[in-house]
């Protein structure tokens, strides 16, 4: 990018691939928080990492087959990290099946085979590059209408089942025995809802990358769970917490020439930060309070 010769608002009205960069990264914003705050309460953190990387593995086919093999019809190596991510997230529900008192175990290995698969194509197709690089931090500013568009359809899906089930996805997420004994398929639940997490983790590595996905959907929420009253509280919280991290860490991306996508995960990280140090603070101020409440007694 080059160093920005405008104000950040007036670039925004005088190039186009600025504003989809934001569009997007706002979208992503709003989708992967709201995914995030389930996958911490089903104590599934660890999964965005797993997908993450077994997106890669798609994607490093996808530039073995266009730029090796000369299979150019693929088009675009996204839809293959795509796949490669449903695919992963077949294999997790299956290992979390057979390894019933052990289901933690399927993640390690599926990041394990992702990982493995990635450098294995990757050196296939010529070795490290560009196109490996911003898949890896991403690449916001490369964004366009087709990305845009399949982000909108995903979101607004995501939404609207989010919508129609959320009693019984909060069920589920919170207790699953009880969530059998009131006669909720837990099978399908668990698996729709990896569906859908491995959906949003490979469209987000355009956003920040591989290697910092999962920082845009578990940060804000593990921010916003030290302030939130109640979980629907936490989820609106985290999901503001982020969008701030998308509109600063574009700007200041702009401003400074630096990768959008490290800067947004940075500012989320500085709003955790904050978040804890205050939160602390009033902690210690309704400590002492209280104790000279007790001492005046």
């Amino acid at each position: 990018m080059i160093l920005a010769d405008a104000p950040f608002i007036v670039a925004l009205f005088d190039y186009p691939f600025l504003r989809y960069a934001l569009i997007a990264g706002l979208i992503m914003g709003f989708i992967t928080p709201l995914i995030g705050s389930f996958v911490i309460i089903r104590r599934l953190s660890f999964i965005a990492d797993t997908l993450s990387h077994f997106s890669l593995a798609g994607l490093s086919i996808g530039l073995f087959l266009i730029n090796t093999i000369g299979m150019d019809f693929i088009g675009d190596p996204l839809y293959l990290a795509i796949i490669a991510s449903v695919i992963g997230a077949f294999i997790i529900e299956i290992l979390r099946g057979y390894y019933q008192n052990y289901k933690e175990i399927s993640m390690p290995i599926v990041m394990s085979l992702g990982t493995a698969l990635s450098a294995l194509f990757i050196s296939l197709s010529g070795g490290w590059n560009s196109s490996i690089y911003n898949f890896l931090f991403g690449s916001l500013l490369t964004v366009g209408d087709e990305y845009l568009a399949i982000i909108s359809i995903t979101t607004a899906s995501v939404l609207i089942l989010i919508i129609i089930f959320y009693k019984q996805i909060v069920l589920v997420s919170f207790d699953e025995q009880y969530a059998r004994l009131v006669g909720i398929k837990i099978g399908r639940f668990q698996f729709a809802s990896t569906l859908i997490l491995s959906l949003v983790v490979s469209l987000s590595i355009v956003t920040v990358g591989v290697l910092l996905v999962s920082s845009l959907m578990i940060i804000p929420v593990a921010a916003a769970m030290k302030i939130g009253k109640s979980f629907r509280n936490t989820m609106t919280i985290s999901i503001i917490f982020s969008e701030i991290s998308v509109i600063f860490g574009l700007w200041i991306s702009y401003e400074l020439d630096i990768p959008p996508g490290a800067t947004i995960v940075l500012i989320n990280i500085l709003i955790l930060v904050l978040v804890v140090l205050i939160n602390k603070i009033f902690v210690s101020k309704r400590i002492k309070q209280a104790q000279k409440e007790i001492q005046t007694k």
